[in-house]
């Protein structure tokens, strides 16, 4: 039996060294430009796709370490690097996770590579499910979707909000509404495929963050899809609403859920993220207060400085393990009984948020400035309490889980 270890492999390390070796030559050099630009770096996705970082084949790589690992080893150095760079290289993989969730081999094969492109011409997807009145409650979604029998096709109507790479993805991935009846259980996923009419996305949001990465509305006109195009085929489907309509109450949880089983895979993924904003903040700390000196000193030679970085850093380790638990977990389908997901992404996303804040308060003034990272970081790390669940949401879902009970 071979013995316990928290090392990681060889091929773990080579990773983490490659993409950190991307992240700090090509991302954070481009950092500041691209987010003062608020457009979508597509030299940087360009060059990712050229040394392979981005695509079909880099992503499936990823998703197939049985650890569960590498996924996430990537996405924390890439947002170490920059998050918006970062969210619009890998806001792609939203996408393919729901393929992933919902689609068959045969529907992997087709369209995943389809949401990349190649390195000449890449491309991006996206992953549709919010929407103006229904965020966080998925089960009041409106956008709805009624099948044409007669042509074997699907039409889908509604309008999604907040959505990563709307308008400008080559694949839109959009989960609708089958049977309202049902609430989340009367859910569906369908691609839209390139060039689709009827499908038009708003004009970019100006954000507080993440500002190289493209977030729009994203509006369905009786958009018409074969029905090939319905993730996990229509037998699936059917059968799949007749247990629920068997099932009882509508908008009961399940992993049958399109966008449900979709967060789930990700919210790991999610933390990854976040962590690696909070060790980008919490390293440029370290360093300044180490070369900053007051009262003929270095400031980090003050409890008060040092103390508080040996909080961040302790927090660090700490939700590292948690991220790398909860992706084991659900590489190896092993049921999250505690809402180990839910618990990733939710200390991530408050250590991003109070690990950047703390960096600004420890350059001080310098810290407000543009002249130094800590003060983008800060605006980028606050999304991560809100997106792909609340804080309050994910202490719902944890909360559900160690109980037993549906507490609202």
């Amino acid at each position: 039996m071979m013995a316990f270890s928290l090392e990681l492999t060889e091929e773990q390390r080579d990773l983490r060294g490659w993409v950190h070796g991307f992240a700090a030559d090509v991302v954070r050099p481009a950092a500041a430009e691209w987010d003062e630009r608020e457009e979508t770096p597509w030299p940087v996705i360009q060059e990712a796709a050229k040394i392979g970082l981005y695509g079909f084949e880099s992503l499936a790589d990823l998703f197939g370490d049985p650890s569960g690992l590498s996924l996430q080893i990537a996405n924390e150095e890439l947002f170490w690097g920059d998050a918006g760079i970062g969210m619009a290289l890998f806001g792609t993989s939203l996408a393919v996770a729901g393929i992933f969730s919902a689609g068959t081999p045969d529907q992997l094969a087709e369209w995943v590579p389809q949401c990349f492109g190649d390195e000449e011409d890449p491309k991006v997807a996206a992953f549709c499910v919010s929407e103006p009145d229904a965020g966080s409650d998925v089960s009041a979604m409106r956008t709805r979707a009624t099948y044409d029998e007669a042509r074997d096709e699907w039409k889908l109507s509604g309008q999604k909000a907040w959505i990563t790479n709307g308008g400008i993805a080559n694949v839109h991935v959009v989960v609708a509404s089958v049977d309202p009846a049902l609430g989340s259980r009367g859910q569906a996923a369908f691609i839209v495929p390139p060039g689709t009419p009827g499908l038009e996305g708003a004009k970019k949001i100006k954000k507080l963050g993440l500002r190289a990465s493209h977030t729009a509305d994203v509006f369905l006109d009786d958009v018409r899809v074969p029905g090939h195009c319905l993730l996990g085929g229509k037998e699936r489907l059917d059968a799949r609403l007749a247990r629920a309509r068997e099932g009882g109450k509508a908008g009961s949880g399940g992993r049958g859920q399109a966008a449900m089983a979709t967060f789930e895979v990700s919210r790991p993924t999610v933390g990854a993220q976040a962590l690696g904003i909070a060790r980008a903040a919490y390293e440029y700390a370290l360093d300044y207060a180490g070369s900053r000196e007051a009262f003929g000193r270095p400031i980090i030679e003050n409890q008060s400085i040092a103390f508080a970085l040996a909080d961040l850093r302790t927090e660090i380790e700490a939700v590292r393990l948690l991220i790398w638990q909860a992706s084991w977990m659900a590489r190896n389908d092993k049921a999250f009984d505690a809402g180990q997901g839910s618990m990733s992404k939710l200390r991530a996303g408050e250590l991003a948020v109070s690990a950047t804040e703390k960096a600004v308060q420890v350059l001080g003034g310098a810290g407000y400035s543009r002249e130094h990272p800590v003060e983008r970081m800060y605006r980028d790390a606050k999304i991560y309490t809100i997106f792909e669940g609340t804080s309050e949401i994910q202490r719902l879902v944890i909360a559900r889980a160690i109980s037993g009970r549906q507490i609202r």
